[in-house]
Protein backbone atom coordinates (compact mmCIF):
# COMPACT_ATOMS: atom_id res chain seq x y z
CA UNK A 1 0.00 0.00 0.00
CA UNK A 2 0.79 3.42 0.25
CA UNK A 3 4.51 3.83 1.46
CA UNK A 4 5.34 6.49 4.12
CA UNK A 5 8.74 8.29 4.29
CA UNK A 6 8.08 10.37 7.52
CA UNK A 7 5.30 8.94 9.67
CA UNK A 8 6.13 11.50 12.17
CA UNK A 9 5.90 15.19 12.27
CA UNK A 10 8.80 17.67 12.75
CA UNK A 11 9.53 18.73 16.47
CA UNK A 12 7.11 20.60 17.41
CA UNK A 13 8.11 24.13 18.64
CA UNK A 14 6.17 26.83 20.18
CA UNK A 15 6.97 28.84 16.78
CA UNK A 16 5.21 25.98 14.88
CA UNK A 17 2.26 25.42 17.08
CA UNK A 18 1.58 29.73 16.98
CA UNK A 19 1.96 29.47 13.01
CA UNK A 20 -0.86 26.76 12.93
CA UNK A 21 -2.63 29.10 15.43
CA UNK A 22 -2.24 32.15 13.28
CA UNK A 23 -2.57 29.99 10.22
CA UNK A 24 -6.08 28.24 11.25
CA UNK A 25 -7.18 31.95 12.68
CA UNK A 26 -6.87 33.07 8.93
CA UNK A 27 -8.38 30.12 7.12
CA UNK A 28 -11.51 31.44 9.32
CA UNK A 29 -11.10 34.68 9.48
CA UNK A 30 -9.05 36.39 6.35
CA UNK A 31 -8.92 33.58 4.37
CA UNK A 32 -5.99 33.20 2.28
CA UNK A 33 -3.82 35.47 3.33
CA UNK A 34 -1.95 32.79 5.55
CA UNK A 35 1.53 32.23 4.89
CA UNK A 36 1.77 34.88 2.49
CA UNK A 37 5.05 35.74 3.39
CA UNK A 38 6.41 32.63 1.35
CA UNK A 39 5.43 34.40 -1.76
CA UNK A 40 7.20 37.14 -3.23
CA UNK A 41 4.05 38.99 -3.64
CA UNK A 42 1.28 39.06 -1.20
CA UNK A 43 -1.79 36.74 -1.27
CA UNK A 44 -5.35 38.80 -1.87
CA UNK A 45 -6.98 38.83 1.12
CA UNK A 46 -10.49 37.18 0.91
CA UNK A 47 -13.59 37.22 3.14
CA UNK A 48 -15.00 33.76 3.96
CA UNK A 49 -18.07 33.76 5.86
CA UNK A 50 -16.59 30.88 7.93
CA UNK A 51 -16.81 32.67 11.48
CA UNK A 52 -20.06 34.32 11.08
CA UNK A 53 -21.83 30.94 10.15
CA UNK A 54 -19.99 29.06 13.19
CA UNK A 55 -21.54 31.43 15.52
CA UNK A 56 -24.75 31.25 14.36
CA UNK A 57 -25.30 27.63 14.57
CA UNK A 58 -23.66 27.44 18.29
CA UNK A 59 -26.10 30.12 18.75
CA UNK A 60 -29.24 27.95 17.28
CA UNK A 61 -27.95 24.65 19.02
CA UNK A 62 -27.75 26.78 22.23
CA UNK A 63 -31.79 27.41 21.51
CA UNK A 64 -32.83 24.26 20.14
CA UNK A 65 -34.73 21.54 22.25
CA UNK A 66 -32.22 18.48 23.23
CA UNK A 67 -32.44 15.68 20.72
CA UNK A 68 -34.75 12.51 21.81
CA UNK A 69 -32.51 9.89 21.83
CA UNK A 70 -35.03 7.08 23.56
CA UNK A 71 -34.71 3.54 21.25
CA UNK A 72 -31.61 4.30 20.11
CA UNK A 73 -28.56 1.79 21.09
CA UNK A 74 -25.07 2.56 21.17
CA UNK A 75 -22.84 0.58 18.48
CA UNK A 76 -18.59 1.27 18.53
CA UNK A 77 -17.46 0.70 14.97
CA UNK A 78 -14.19 0.54 14.80
CA UNK A 79 -13.06 2.13 11.17
CA UNK A 80 -10.53 0.75 8.97
CA UNK A 81 -7.85 1.71 6.64
CA UNK A 82 -9.03 1.90 2.65
CA UNK A 83 -9.40 -0.06 0.87
CA UNK A 84 -11.07 -1.81 3.42
CA UNK A 85 -14.85 -1.30 4.92
CA UNK A 86 -15.86 -1.95 8.94
CA UNK A 87 -17.74 -4.35 10.15
CA UNK A 88 -21.47 -3.82 9.28
CA UNK A 89 -24.61 -5.47 8.45
CA UNK A 90 -26.19 -5.00 5.32
CA UNK A 91 -29.99 -5.40 6.47
CA UNK A 92 -30.21 -3.58 9.50
CA UNK A 93 -31.36 -5.85 12.79
CA UNK A 94 -33.23 -4.08 15.48
CA UNK A 95 -33.95 -0.53 16.29
CA UNK A 96 -31.56 2.68 14.96
CA UNK A 97 -28.57 3.11 16.22
CA UNK A 98 -25.87 5.47 17.10
CA UNK A 99 -22.55 4.37 15.81
CA UNK A 100 -19.97 5.62 17.34
CA UNK A 101 -16.63 6.49 15.47
CA UNK A 102 -13.27 8.37 16.20
CA UNK A 103 -10.89 10.24 14.11
CA UNK A 104 -7.93 11.73 14.45
CA UNK A 105 -6.82 14.52 11.77
CA UNK A 106 -3.27 13.63 11.11
CA UNK A 107 -0.56 15.71 9.03
CA UNK A 108 1.95 13.45 7.76
CA UNK A 109 4.67 13.37 5.10
CA UNK A 110 3.44 10.61 2.11
CA UNK A 111 5.42 9.73 -1.02
CA UNK A 112 3.02 10.05 -3.82
CA UNK A 113 4.91 8.09 -6.99
CA UNK A 114 8.37 6.53 -6.09
CA UNK A 115 9.87 6.85 -9.65
CA UNK A 116 9.34 10.65 -9.41
CA UNK A 117 10.08 11.35 -5.91
CA UNK A 118 7.16 13.61 -5.77
CA UNK A 119 5.81 13.43 -2.32
CA UNK A 120 3.12 15.59 -0.21
CA UNK A 121 2.67 16.97 3.11
CA UNK A 122 -0.58 14.85 3.42
CA UNK A 123 -3.90 16.47 5.39
CA UNK A 124 -5.67 12.85 6.70
CA UNK A 125 -8.30 11.55 9.12
CA UNK A 126 -6.84 8.77 10.61
CA UNK A 127 -3.43 8.75 8.45
CA UNK A 128 -4.72 7.40 5.10
CA UNK A 129 -5.83 8.85 1.88
CA UNK A 130 -8.76 8.92 1.56
CA UNK A 131 -10.04 8.61 4.70
CA UNK A 132 -11.97 5.70 5.94
CA UNK A 133 -14.86 4.83 5.06
CA UNK A 134 -18.39 4.69 7.53
CA UNK A 135 -21.27 2.89 7.22
CA UNK A 136 -24.33 3.21 9.12
CA UNK A 137 -28.06 2.54 7.85
CA UNK A 138 -30.57 4.68 7.02
CA UNK A 139 -31.95 6.45 10.21
CA UNK A 140 -29.29 5.79 12.32
CA UNK A 141 -26.78 8.52 14.31
CA UNK A 142 -23.57 8.82 13.56
CA UNK A 143 -21.50 10.09 16.73
CA UNK A 144 -18.09 11.35 15.58
CA UNK A 145 -15.57 12.38 18.11
CA UNK A 146 -12.62 14.29 16.19
CA UNK A 147 -9.29 15.26 18.08
CA UNK A 148 -6.45 16.97 16.44
CA UNK A 149 -2.96 16.06 18.36
CA UNK A 150 -1.41 18.70 20.04
CA UNK A 151 1.89 18.65 17.63
CA UNK A 152 -0.49 19.40 14.57
CA UNK A 153 -0.19 22.81 12.43
CA UNK A 154 -3.32 23.49 11.49
CA UNK A 155 -6.92 23.81 11.85
CA UNK A 156 -9.42 21.04 10.71
CA UNK A 157 -12.90 20.30 10.86
CA UNK A 158 -15.04 17.90 8.36
CA UNK A 159 -17.98 18.45 6.69
CA UNK A 160 -20.35 15.50 5.76
CA UNK A 161 -22.35 15.79 2.55
CA UNK A 162 -24.69 13.11 4.27
CA UNK A 163 -25.91 15.15 6.94
CA UNK A 164 -28.47 17.83 7.24
CA UNK A 165 -27.49 20.79 8.78
CA UNK A 166 -25.69 24.14 7.57
CA UNK A 167 -22.21 23.55 6.61
CA UNK A 168 -22.49 20.03 7.09
CA UNK A 169 -21.63 20.40 10.81
CA UNK A 170 -18.09 21.75 9.22
CA UNK A 171 -19.14 24.95 11.48
CA UNK A 172 -19.27 23.29 14.47
CA UNK A 173 -16.18 21.05 14.25
CA UNK A 174 -13.54 23.08 13.73
CA UNK A 175 -10.54 22.13 16.26
CA UNK A 176 -7.01 23.35 16.61
CA UNK A 177 -4.11 21.75 17.55
CA UNK A 178 -4.89 19.88 21.04
CA UNK A 179 -8.32 20.19 20.85
CA UNK A 180 -11.08 17.25 20.28
CA UNK A 181 -15.11 17.91 19.37
CA UNK A 182 -17.79 15.27 19.38
CA UNK A 183 -20.61 15.76 16.50
CA UNK A 184 -23.67 13.66 16.06
CA UNK A 185 -25.66 14.03 12.98
CA UNK A 186 -29.04 11.61 11.96
CA UNK A 187 -28.55 9.83 8.53
CA UNK A 188 -32.03 10.62 6.54
CA UNK A 189 -31.18 9.61 3.13
CA UNK A 190 -29.72 6.60 1.53
CA UNK A 191 -26.78 6.28 -0.57
CA UNK A 192 -23.15 7.40 -0.83
CA UNK A 193 -21.37 10.83 0.20
CA UNK A 194 -18.00 12.42 0.70
CA UNK A 195 -16.60 13.82 3.22
CA UNK A 196 -14.01 16.50 3.75
CA UNK A 197 -12.40 19.42 5.49
CA UNK A 198 -13.41 22.48 4.94
CA UNK A 199 -11.94 25.44 7.64
CA UNK A 200 -12.61 28.44 5.58
CA UNK A 201 -11.36 30.12 2.15
CA UNK A 202 -8.30 29.13 0.02
CA UNK A 203 -8.29 26.29 3.23
CA UNK A 204 -10.80 24.38 1.65
CA UNK A 205 -9.05 23.01 -1.32
CA UNK A 206 -6.19 23.62 0.35
CA UNK A 207 -7.04 20.75 2.54
CA UNK A 208 -9.17 18.66 0.02
CA UNK A 209 -6.31 18.15 -2.83
CA UNK A 210 -3.87 17.37 0.45
CA UNK A 211 -6.23 14.23 0.67
CA UNK A 212 -8.58 15.62 3.59
CA UNK A 213 -11.41 13.57 2.56
CA UNK A 214 -13.19 10.14 2.55
CA UNK A 215 -16.81 8.49 2.04
CA UNK A 216 -20.16 7.74 3.85
CA UNK A 217 -22.36 4.92 3.51
CA UNK A 218 -25.74 5.14 4.21
CA UNK A 219 -27.54 1.61 3.77
CA UNK A 220 -31.46 1.70 3.56
CA UNK A 221 -32.35 -0.38 6.32
CA UNK A 222 -33.48 -3.50 4.40
CA UNK A 223 -30.46 -3.28 2.72
CA UNK A 224 -30.07 -2.88 -1.15
CA UNK A 225 -32.63 -3.79 -4.01
CA UNK A 226 -32.66 -4.16 -7.67
CA UNK A 227 -35.47 -1.86 -10.00
CA UNK A 228 -37.79 -4.78 -9.15
CA UNK A 229 -37.43 -4.83 -5.21
CA UNK A 230 -35.06 -7.95 -5.41
CA UNK A 231 -32.61 -8.17 -2.31
CA UNK A 232 -28.91 -7.16 -4.05
CA UNK A 233 -25.88 -8.81 -1.58
CA UNK A 234 -22.24 -8.04 -1.85
CA UNK A 235 -19.76 -10.18 -0.60
CA UNK A 236 -16.68 -7.72 -0.42
CA UNK A 237 -16.58 -3.87 -0.61
CA UNK A 238 -13.26 -2.25 -2.43
CA UNK A 239 -13.30 1.59 -0.92
CA UNK A 240 -11.74 3.47 -4.14
CA UNK A 241 -10.40 7.27 -3.11
CA UNK A 242 -9.66 9.30 -6.15
CA UNK A 243 -7.32 11.78 -5.35
CA UNK A 244 -5.77 14.68 -7.53
CA UNK A 245 -2.83 16.83 -6.50
CA UNK A 246 -1.33 19.87 -7.19
CA UNK A 247 2.18 19.55 -6.60
CA UNK A 248 4.56 22.48 -6.66
CA UNK A 249 7.76 21.91 -9.19
CA UNK A 250 10.84 24.38 -9.62
CA UNK A 251 12.07 26.36 -12.17
CA UNK A 252 13.72 22.68 -13.51
CA UNK A 253 10.52 21.04 -13.29
CA UNK A 254 11.70 18.48 -10.06
CA UNK A 255 8.63 18.27 -7.27
CA UNK A 256 9.60 20.49 -4.27
CA UNK A 257 10.57 19.25 -1.37
CA UNK A 258 9.39 20.85 2.53
CA UNK A 259 9.87 20.65 5.66
CA UNK A 260 6.98 20.63 7.60
CA UNK A 261 3.11 20.87 6.75
CA UNK A 262 1.49 24.12 5.52
CA UNK A 263 5.07 24.98 4.54
CA UNK A 264 3.97 24.66 0.33
CA UNK A 265 0.94 26.78 1.34
CA UNK A 266 1.61 29.51 -0.84
CA UNK A 267 3.25 27.15 -3.72
CA UNK A 268 0.37 25.07 -3.90
CA UNK A 269 -1.86 28.31 -4.66
CA UNK A 270 -0.01 28.79 -7.19
CA UNK A 271 -0.15 25.02 -8.87
CA UNK A 272 -4.00 24.98 -8.05
CA UNK A 273 -4.90 27.87 -9.56
CA UNK A 274 -3.68 26.61 -13.17
CA UNK A 275 -6.56 23.29 -12.59
CA UNK A 276 -3.79 20.83 -13.84
CA UNK A 277 -3.35 18.14 -11.31
CA UNK A 278 0.08 16.43 -11.60
CA UNK A 279 -1.45 13.43 -10.13
CA UNK A 280 -4.71 11.62 -10.11
CA UNK A 281 -4.23 8.78 -7.94
CA UNK A 282 -6.46 5.83 -6.33
CA UNK A 283 -5.70 5.49 -2.55
CA UNK A 284 -3.07 8.40 -1.69
CA UNK A 285 -0.25 7.30 -4.17
CA UNK A 286 0.68 5.89 -7.64
CA UNK A 287 0.23 2.20 -6.68
CA UNK A 288 -1.45 1.68 -4.10
CA UNK A 289 -3.77 -0.85 -5.67
CA UNK A 290 -1.98 -2.39 -8.07
CA UNK A 291 1.05 -4.93 -8.30
CA UNK A 292 1.43 -6.28 -4.84
CA UNK A 293 -1.08 -3.97 -3.23
CA UNK A 294 -3.93 -5.00 -6.21
CA UNK A 295 -7.19 -5.89 -4.91
CA UNK A 296 -8.48 -9.57 -4.79
CA UNK A 297 -11.28 -11.40 -5.50
CA UNK A 298 -12.78 -14.98 -7.05
CA UNK A 299 -14.74 -15.74 -9.71
CA UNK A 300 -18.72 -15.98 -8.57
CA UNK A 301 -17.55 -13.30 -5.89
CA UNK A 302 -19.69 -9.95 -6.09
CA UNK A 303 -17.60 -6.14 -5.29
CA UNK A 304 -19.06 -3.41 -4.02
CA UNK A 305 -16.94 -0.59 -6.14
CA UNK A 306 -17.39 2.46 -3.87
CA UNK A 307 -15.59 5.97 -5.37
CA UNK A 308 -15.14 8.93 -3.73
CA UNK A 309 -14.15 12.12 -5.73
CA UNK A 310 -14.43 14.93 -3.34
CA UNK A 311 -12.90 17.69 -6.43
CA UNK A 312 -13.51 16.65 -9.76
CA UNK A 313 -14.96 14.97 -12.04
CA UNK A 314 -14.30 11.25 -12.63
CA UNK A 315 -15.25 7.90 -15.08
CA UNK A 316 -15.00 4.50 -13.77
CA UNK A 317 -14.06 1.62 -15.97
CA UNK A 318 -13.80 -1.67 -14.86
CA UNK A 319 -11.82 -3.55 -18.07
CA UNK A 320 -13.00 -6.57 -19.16
CA UNK A 321 -16.00 -6.29 -16.80
CA UNK A 322 -18.83 -4.23 -15.94
CA UNK A 323 -21.49 -2.31 -13.57
CA UNK A 324 -24.19 -4.90 -13.02
CA UNK A 325 -25.62 -2.22 -10.69
CA UNK A 326 -24.66 1.19 -10.63
CA UNK A 327 -25.65 3.85 -8.12
CA UNK A 328 -24.22 7.42 -9.06
CA UNK A 329 -26.36 9.39 -6.85
CA UNK A 330 -28.68 8.09 -4.19
CA UNK A 331 -29.79 4.03 -2.82
CA UNK A 332 -33.38 5.69 -3.00
CA UNK A 333 -33.18 5.59 -6.54
CA UNK A 334 -33.34 2.14 -8.64
CA UNK A 335 -29.68 1.28 -10.02
CA UNK A 336 -28.56 1.84 -13.28
CA UNK A 337 -27.90 -1.38 -14.83
CA UNK A 338 -25.09 -3.08 -17.08
CA UNK A 339 -22.90 0.00 -17.65
CA UNK A 340 -19.76 -0.18 -18.94
CA UNK A 341 -18.15 3.27 -17.79
CA UNK A 342 -20.28 5.00 -14.84
CA UNK A 343 -20.10 8.40 -13.73
CA UNK A 344 -18.89 10.45 -10.37
CA UNK A 345 -19.63 14.10 -9.99
CA UNK A 346 -16.66 15.88 -8.16
CA UNK A 347 -17.95 16.22 -4.65
CA UNK A 348 -19.28 13.05 -4.24
CA UNK A 349 -19.13 9.49 -3.60
CA UNK A 350 -21.31 6.58 -5.69
CA UNK A 351 -21.25 2.84 -5.48
CA UNK A 352 -21.18 0.03 -7.98
CA UNK A 353 -21.82 -3.52 -8.07
CA UNK A 354 -20.19 -6.54 -10.66
CA UNK A 355 -20.08 -10.19 -9.79
CA UNK A 356 -16.74 -11.49 -11.69
CA UNK A 357 -17.00 -14.08 -14.08
CA UNK A 358 -13.34 -14.78 -15.37
CA UNK A 359 -10.03 -15.23 -13.26
CA UNK A 360 -7.17 -13.02 -14.28
CA UNK A 361 -6.25 -8.91 -13.93
CA UNK A 362 -8.58 -6.20 -14.23
CA UNK A 363 -7.55 -3.15 -14.39
CA UNK A 364 -10.46 -0.32 -12.31
CA UNK A 365 -9.25 2.95 -14.28
CA UNK A 366 -10.53 6.22 -14.74
CA UNK A 367 -11.74 6.30 -18.43
CA UNK A 368 -10.17 9.48 -18.99
CA UNK A 369 -6.84 8.02 -19.65
CA UNK A 370 -4.77 10.37 -20.04
CA UNK A 371 -5.50 10.19 -16.33
CA UNK A 372 -5.22 7.00 -16.06
CA UNK A 373 -1.96 5.48 -17.69
CA UNK A 374 0.01 9.38 -16.97
CA UNK A 375 -1.19 10.30 -13.76
CA UNK A 376 -2.00 7.54 -11.85
CA UNK A 377 -5.77 6.84 -11.69
CA UNK A 378 -5.57 3.10 -11.42
CA UNK A 379 -6.23 -0.14 -9.91
CA UNK A 380 -5.94 -3.59 -10.22
CA UNK A 381 -8.20 -6.62 -9.12
CA UNK A 382 -6.58 -9.38 -9.45
CA UNK A 383 -9.38 -12.68 -9.46
CA UNK A 384 -9.16 -16.54 -8.63
CA UNK A 385 -10.93 -18.90 -10.00
CA UNK A 386 -11.62 -21.52 -13.52
CA UNK A 387 -11.72 -19.75 -17.01
CA UNK A 388 -14.84 -20.12 -19.12
CA UNK A 389 -13.70 -20.45 -23.16
CA UNK A 390 -17.87 -19.50 -23.71
CA UNK A 391 -17.05 -16.55 -22.11
CA UNK A 392 -13.28 -15.86 -24.10
CA UNK A 393 -11.23 -17.96 -25.86
CA UNK A 394 -8.33 -17.05 -27.76
CA UNK A 395 -8.81 -19.43 -31.04
CA UNK A 396 -4.95 -18.73 -32.50
CA UNK A 397 -2.44 -17.57 -30.61
CA UNK A 398 -0.37 -14.37 -32.11
CA UNK A 399 1.42 -15.66 -35.02
CA UNK A 400 3.15 -14.65 -37.88
CA UNK A 401 0.95 -14.81 -41.65
CA UNK A 402 2.39 -14.59 -45.09
CA UNK A 403 1.90 -12.08 -47.49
Amino acid sequence: MTKFINPGLTQTSRRNVLRGSVLAGAAAVTGAGALANQRRSPLPRMQPPAARFIEAEAQAQVQAEPADLSGYSRVKQELVAPPFAPEHEQVATGGPKIIEIYMETTEKLMVVDEDTGASVWALTYNGSVPGPLIICHEGDMVELTMRNPVDSVMEHNIDFHASTGALGGGGLTHVFPGEETVLRWKATKPGCFTYHCAPGGAMIPYHVTHGMNGAVMVLPRDGLKDVEGNPLRYDSIAYIGEQDYYLPKDEFGDFLQYEAAGDDYADSLDAMRTLTPTHCVFNGAVGALTGENALQAKVGETVLMIHNQANRDSRPHLIGGHGNYVWETSFSDPPLTGLETWFVRGGTAMAAMYTFEQPGVYAYVNHNLIEATLLGAAAHFVVEGNWDNALMEQVVAPRTFET
